[in-house]
């Protein structure tokens, strides 16, 4: 039994990480149903794939970074999207809590499909609105979908949300829809003049 702080050399003598699969198998058969072959861990009620190494329980995005760099990350890691057992090297980043918290979903009552757009049946418009150090700013109302997606991800950009742009939901809304409205005017440009 080996005791200690988990080394990355130790980490590699018992798994093989896979960074393309973001799968962990087992090099070596030891007690508690660890088989070699088999894949490491199991998926919790979080949706997290946890591995448990001498004694000692760990995320298998956390030990994806310490196997592929060598160390365990201060802050946090954040999956891009934002899916808790896609553990591909490509998939993960450092992140302070602060855009780890910022890199989720819609909540389930969400009818916008924008984080921090709603629809306002007093004003019969579209409300914008962005939390900022626990803190919600309004950001306007809007007749459409489209202008109120765009105030929230200008405010997102405006208080320097890096690295989280992508990931954001009014980006991925303002980015289709100006390409389906670049897509529109390509078709319906008969003369062949580049726009």
């Amino acid at each position: 039994m080996f005791k200690g702080k988990l080394s990355q050399e130790r980490l590699r003598e018992l798994l093989d990480y896979d960074s393309k699969t973001g799968s962990f198998v087992w090099k070596i058969s030891m007690k508690n149903n660890v088989v070699k072959g088999n894949i490491a861990g199991a998926i919790n009620k979080l949706g997290y794939r946890l591995i448990s190494i001498d004694r000692k329980t760990y995320r298998a995005n956390r030990l994806a970074w310490f196997y592929e760099y060598g160390y365990f990350p201060e802050n946090g890691i954040d999956h891009r999207d934002r899916i808790k057992h896609h553990n591909w090297i490509s998939n993960l980043r450092e992140a302070s809590a602060q855009c780890n918290a910022r890199n989720t979903g819609n909540k389930k009552n969400n009818t916008s499909g924008v984080k921090g757009v709603c629809w306002h049946k007093e004003k019969v418009k579209w409300d914008a609105r962005i939390k900022i150090n626990g803190k919600n700013k309004h950001l306007g109302y809007y007749k459409n979908l489209y202008n109120a997606a765009c105030a929230r991800l200008s405010a997102e950009q405006c208080v320097g949300w890096e690295g989280c742009d992508s990931y954001s939901p009014a980006f991925q809304y303002v980015q289709k829809n100006i390409i389906k409205d670049y897509k529109n005017r390509l078709s319906t440009n008969s003369s062949g003049q580049s726009l």
